[in-house]
């Protein structure tokens, strides 16, 4: 388990040059309050960046230091593992980046991505990904788990169920596959060499009491015959070398276009969730004749005048988001044919080894045929020593065969480890294990915040909701505060399962803004008992607008407040 301490920053963002400390497991739960600015969710942008080098938020790194001081920005966390106590460092002007462990610093030869991947890997066990599952639920830049594609979902529950090391161990098997492959090739084309000196050895003794002058144009006519296959072997390898480096250079637009679609993807987001917000204004200037905050009434042409801007904003980002939606169809059609291309381009290669491989066969032959000759031009030939000769071929031959066996039953092996390591394979069985448990957690969470649906997620990690009247429904079919109070079960869930494995398990929960978003009062109040009921070695930080309606609901109450433009601390 990740018991976290103490998380200390200066000259983090809004923050000054003084250290802003705050005690991660000094109460059960905290309320974290103040005005819009203040600094309420630097913890989380502090938090993450110290771990894995990255904001919470969508804030690029030289933004995190202090626009004032313009220096020194500095970021340590504490936590204890088993009996080992770790205190990353991480800063910017100067960089620095520190991993201690009780008390000592940890080997800094490695890279700095080599030196995150030991913390991730080795101390933490987990990634940033699957942090901001099971520790952090946000209203900024986190995207719940139902929104994430299939593969992210799998990775996270990999890392709950702590079976990601058969990842690991496919990904070795296909380096050995390879290899098995190659050795394969290479022992049937020593076979086939072999086979080959064998038969031309016999013939050749059978030709010694003959004649020799018939026996001299018969291995000319071979010589000739296997130089021609030569010469067509080497114009085809030419040929497909050619082919290879034209389709070569149909791949060269292939990482632009590949940037240019993640950066669409991108976009596509953004104007979605521009669509989004604007509509969200005009339902509100649709429904609203007052301010709800003074509950003066709004002028009728002042709200047909936003209204009227809402619109033209919102047919903005709509064209935006339909042209970017149709360049994305046509990026990925031209990189389904680059994929087509690397195909025929391995495809191709594969053709090029096989032609090697047999030139590098006819070659040998050749040059055994052309001893072969040299031998026939000697006057006194030793028949027996040409059939020990046959012998020793022999042996090599059983030897060979012996290992192909060998290279064989490998093969077989690793194909068996192949099917058990694929996702359908031993990871599919465990996480079928753990799937009813799953439900179960999701389920009872569901209904311990009053919404009574049977929810359901399969081994691919498709969910299936029904309503009491038994109708199907997804994720996207529902309100945003039916999307939240799913979002909240599944993050509890992760936990317990978590402690189940003690994969991930950590004291540490943080939610920001849950409570302003679009929980009711009634989700509040249901979420809040839930928080109670977590059990010991928990400690729960609440970011909320709300201090008036939360406050007396909170063992401990952080607010924070700009001095002088320096967010700083009450307790």
């Amino acid at each position: 388990m990740i018991l976290f301490g103490k998380l200390r920053y200066k000259n983090f963002l809004s923050t000054g040059n003084s250290w802003t400390e705050i005690n991660l497991a000094e109460a059960a739960n905290t309320l974290i309050i103040g005005d819009n600015g203040a600094g309420k969710s630097t913890l989380l942008d502090a938090l993450c960046f110290a771990l894995f080098g990255k904001p919470f938020r969508n804030i690029n790194k030289p933004q995190l230091v202090n626009s004032i001081n313009r220096k020194k920005m500095l970021v340590e966390v504490e936590f204890k593992i088993g009996s080992n106590e770790y205190m990353v460092r991480r800063g910017i002007k100067p960089g620095i980046f520190e991993i201690h462990c009780n008390g000592s610093i940890q080997n800094q030869d490695a890279a700095t991505k080599d030196y995150q991947k030991f913390l991730e890997n080795n101390i933490l066990k987990l990634n940033y990904t699957s942090f901001t599952q099971i520790v952090i639920l946000g209203s900024s830049t986190f995207v719940p788990f139902m929104q994430l594609s299939a593969w992210r979902r799998r990775e996270i529950i990999e890392d709950l169920l702590d079976i990601k090391v058969f990842s690991i161990m496919n990904i070795l098997l296909k380096d050995r596959i390879s290899n098995n492959k190659e050795n394969i090739t290479t022992i049937r084309n020593e076979i086939e060499i072999l086979e080959e000196k064998k038969r031309l050895q016999k013939r050749y003794i059978e030709n010694l009491k003959s004649d020799q002058k018939g026996l001299k144009e018969d291995y000319k006519k071979k010589l000739s015959d296997s130089q021609v296959t030569l010469d067509s072997i080497n114009v085809k390898i030419i040929k497909r070398e050619e082919e290879i480096n034209q389709l070569n250079g149909l791949l060269a637009k292939k990482d632009v276009i590949t940037e240019e679609h993640r950066q669409l993807d991108n976009y596509r987001t953004k104007f979605k969730s521009a669509v989004k917000s604007t509509q969200k204004e005009i339902l509100f200037y649709t429904e609203n004749v007052e301010c709800p905050t003074c509950k003066q009434g709004l002028d009728g042409n002042f709200i047909s005048e936003i209204r009227a801007k809402l619109s033209t904003k919102k047919d903005k980002n709509e064209t935006a988001l339909n042209k970017a939606e149709h360049r994305i169809t046509t990026l990925e059609t031209k990189l389904h044919g680059f994929r087509c291309i690397s195909e025929k381009i391995s495809e191709l290669r594969e053709k090029v080894n096989d032609l090697v491989n047999q030139r590098s066969s006819l070659e040998k032959y050749i040059l055994t045929v052309q001893k072969d000759m040299e031998k026939i031009n000697e006057k006194s030939v030793d028949i027996q020593a040409e059939k020990i000769y046959i012998d020793n071929i022999n042996n090599e031959l059983q030897q060979r065969n012996n290992r192909k066996k060998e290279i064989l039953n490998e093969k077989s092996i690793l194909s068996v480890c192949g099917e058990m390591l694929k996702d359908r394979g031993v990871k599919a069985q465990i996480i079928k294990q753990y799937i009813p448990v799953m439900n179960k957690l999701i389920n009872k969470y569901l209904t311990s915040m009053d919404f009574f649906v049977e929810f359901e997620i399969d081994e691919e990690f498709n969910e299936t909701i029904k309503s009491r009247h038994r109708d199907n429904f997804k994720y996207s079919s529902f309100s945003e505060g039916e999307k939240m109070r799913i979002d909240l079960a599944l993050l509890l869930t992760w936990r317990a399962i978590a402690k189940m494995k003690n994969s991930t398990n950590t004291n540490l929960l943080i939610l920001d803004e849950v409570f302003d978003a679009s929980l009711d009062n009634s989700g509040c109040e249901d979420f809040l008992k839930l928080l109670y009921d977590i059990g010991q070695n928990t400690n729960v930080f609440v970011i909320s607008h709300k201090g008036d309606l939360l406050q007396d609901k909170f063992k401990n109450v952080i607010r924070f407040k700009k001095v002088k433009n320096f967010s700083e601390m009450e307790i």
